[in-house]
Parts: structure tokens; C-alpha cells; sequence
């Protein structure tokens, strides 16, 4: 049988979701900035999808921001913070295991003449708390600190923040990437402490090239595009009001999280205990990593062999972030993986959707192409 495994990358939109972007283009496909009827029909559909990003964050509609997905909300984030802040200081504060869209901001930032700190990780990939507070001084304007990380799953102490803010009187915002913890975890950027918060579409059954960026009331950004009034001026341009009425309707079909944790969690079990029996397979991801995903290693064995052995019998995994376009893991190098580990690395992911019989179907295609594919070495 066929299973899909990569929900990191993407996920499979869900009936709700493509019944609401129906619903947009046949019949409330009204510029939601017109003043006639059909344009005020689309505002109301527009607020109501803010309304509804919002009550699932715990914030205020006027706090969220619709983009275009998870990097753009990174980049507005990062860029809209350090340039709104730089009279202030200089210092950005992120880690080495970031998503490729902060990575590549901060690259790009540090070009620009500000001082990036990026914190290292232990061997389960999470950033020490006294290497965050002794990394924060006067001049630091912006930590950037994903919840999840996208290819082992590790859980960062994104709360610890605002405490050593606070005890280092620096002037910094806080922003979280939440895009592999939000839907799958409580995300609530109130109680964790931030000031900016990016979410994602796709990642929770809505479709693609659609986002969110809760920004905090008060707090200014520079804005990154420049036109129209749209999105309070951050975003300006016509909202794409088929992916947010979708993505709004995939919040809404959101089961409750605990009872999601609970089924993904004895997904993970029955994976996991599939992967230690087998011979020459090592766990990556740490024990208490999001449920949600593994990532192991076949040292010895090419991770791209793998993937194409998987792929023709109907079993969709990945190497690592979906960004990366099968580059070699800066994330487990930085977790002082060796050489071998990295080149024989797979992430596995899951959904609410994922069913048993999908993590059989893996298990049983990864041990054939164990087997297989170890004998022409």
C-alpha cells in the first residue's frame, strides 16, 4: 500500500479546507478592499479567517498578520524587527538549527552590519538556556528561536526568552517560529512570552502559499513591500483570499489537541519499535521530541538510494527539510553527527491522518531496502 510519511514538508489538505476555497472562488470572489457588495462580502469573509487564526493563537484579530506562508513571515519578522529596531543596538540572537528561511535572514542580516549570535545545540539539538542568557546583552534587538525543529523534532526553550530578556535589560523583540508546533501543540504567543510568531498554512491540512505572523499589539516592524494599505500596511497587496478562506476552515477542523497527541504519540511507538529492531539503525530525533517526527539514520547507506528505493513502492519519506532540496543536515551536524549519520538520515512525519497500516507499510519497505540496497555496496 501506499503511505504517506513527509507531513513536515506538507500536508494533505483536509475536506474542510478545500470546501471553503470551493466556496471562495465560485461565489465570494470579491476584492475584500472594494467598497460595492461583493467586496464587502469578501472583507467579512477575510475578517472571519483573522478571527479565527486569532482565537486559535489566543490573541486579537488585529495581531495577525496574513502572508504568504511560513517564509514570508520569517523574513518580515526578522528584517521588519532589525530595521525597526536598529538605533537600538545591533546583536540577533538565533541558533544554529533554525529553519532555512531565519538561517538565511540572519546570513543576509549579518551582511547588512548586524552582529548575529547563533547559539549551538546539545546532542538532542536543543539550545542550553545559560548559552541563550549569556548570548543576550544591551544590544540585542531580536531572538529568533524556533518551537520545533523541522527535521528531529527537538522542542526549544522558547520561554526561557523573556526571562533572560528581562534579566539583561536588553531591548529585544522575540519571535518565535512555530510552524511544526502549531496545530500539534498548544501555541499561544501570550503565555510563551513573544512578540512575533509565525505560522503556516500547509503544515495543518490547509493549502499552500498561506501564512500567518502574530505581531503583538505595539510592536513596529518595517515593512518589507510597499503599496497598498492591506494587512496594516506590512503586507500590502490583494490578500489571496481562497488560501486564507482555506487555511481559516483548517484551523476551524483542528481536532482537540491532546487527543491528536495521544493517537500520533502511539503512531511514533509502534515506529520506533520497528526501527530498533532493525540492525544498523540509529534514532536521531531525542526521546521526548515532538511525537509528530523521527529521524533516523542507515549509516553506510545513501540517503537519496533510500528514498528512490521507498518511492517506487508508494512510500513517501524525506532526508530532511523540504528547503534544503537534499543538501547535506546542518541541523544534525550540529548536533555532532558523523559524516556516515548525515548521509544515511531520513525524517519521518505524521498527521492526525496517518494510519497504521502506513507505518507498516514504511517499516516493512525501509527493512527491504536495508537488505536490498546493502548488498550492492
Amino acid at each position: 500500500m501506499e503511505a504517506y510519511l513527509d507531513n513536515s514538508a506538507t500536508t494533505p489538505p483536509c475536506p474542510e479546507a478545500i470546501a471553503a476555497m470551493q466556496e471562495e472562488l465560485a461565489r465570494l470572489w470579491g476584492n475584500p478592499s472594494s467598497l460595492h457588495r461583493m467586496g464587502l462580502e469578501a472583507e467579512h469573509l477575510l475578517e472571519r479567517a483573522r478571527a479565527c487564526v486569532a482565537t486559535s493563537l489566543g490573541c486579537e484579530p488585529a495581531e495577525v498578520v496574513f502572508t504568504s506562508g511560513g517564509t514570508e513571515s520569517n523574513n518580515l519578522a526578522l528584517f521588519g524587527a532589525a530595521l525597526a529596531q536598529r538605533r537600538r543596538g545591533k546583536r540577533i540572537v538565533t541558533s544554529a538549527v533554525e529553519h532555512s528561511s531565519v538561517a538565511e535572514s540572519a546570513k543576509e542580516l549579518a551582511a547588512r552590519g548586524f552582529e548575529v549570535i547563533y547559539l549551538g545545540v546539545d546532542r538532542s539539538g536543543r539550545v542550553s538556556e545559560q548559552e541563550l542568557l549569556r548570548a543576550i546583552n544591551r544590544e540585542t534587538i531580536l531572538v529568533s528561536l524556533m518551537a520545533v525543529n523541522n527535521e528531529v523534532g527537538t522542542l526549544q526553550p522558547v520561554e526561557a526568552i523573556r526571562q533572560a530578556v528581562r534579566l539583561q535589560k536588553a531591548p529585544a523583540l522575540i519571535h518565535c517560529d512555530a510552524v511544526q508546533a502549531f496545530g500539534k501543540l498548544p501555541v499561544q504567543p501570550g503565555r510563551m512570552g513573544v512578540d512575533l510568531l509565525t505560522v503556516s498554512s500547509h503544515k495543518v491540512h490547509g493549502p499552500k502559499g498561506v501564512g500567518a505572523l502574530f505581531t503583538r499589539r505595539g510592536i513596529r516592524l518595517a515593512p518589507l513591500l510597499f503599496g497598498g494599505a492591506q494587512e496594516n500596511k506590512l503586507r500590502p497587496g490583494t490578500q489571496a483570499m481562497p488560501a486564507i478562506a482555506g487555511f481559516a476552515a483548517a484551523v476551524n477542523a483542528l481536532p482537540e489537541l491532546q487527543q491528536s497527541l495521544e493517537y500520533v504519540s502511539s503512531l511514533r511507538e509502534r515506529l520506533v519499535r520497528g526501527l530498533r529492531s532493525m540492525e544498523g539503525v540509529k534514532l536521531n530525533s531525542p526521546p521526548d521530541a515532538l511525537p509528530y517526527l523521527t529521524n533516523c539514520s542507515l549509516p553506510g547507506l545513501q540517503s537519496e538510494s533510500l528514498l528512490n528505493f521507498l518511492s517506487e513502492r508508494g512510500v513517501c519519506v524525506s532526508s530532511g527539510s523540504a528547503c534544503t532540496k537534499g543538501k547535506k543536515s546542518r541541523v544534525l551536524r550540529a548536533m555532532g553527527l558523523s559524516d556516515a549519520d548525515i548521509s544515511g538520515a531520513l525524517r519521518v512525519s505524521l498527521s492526525r491522518f496517518t494510519t497504521w497500516e502506513e507505518i507498516d507499510a514504511f517499516l516493512c519497505a525501509l527493512n527491504e531496502a536495508r537488505q536490498s540496497l546493502a548488498r550492492k555496496l
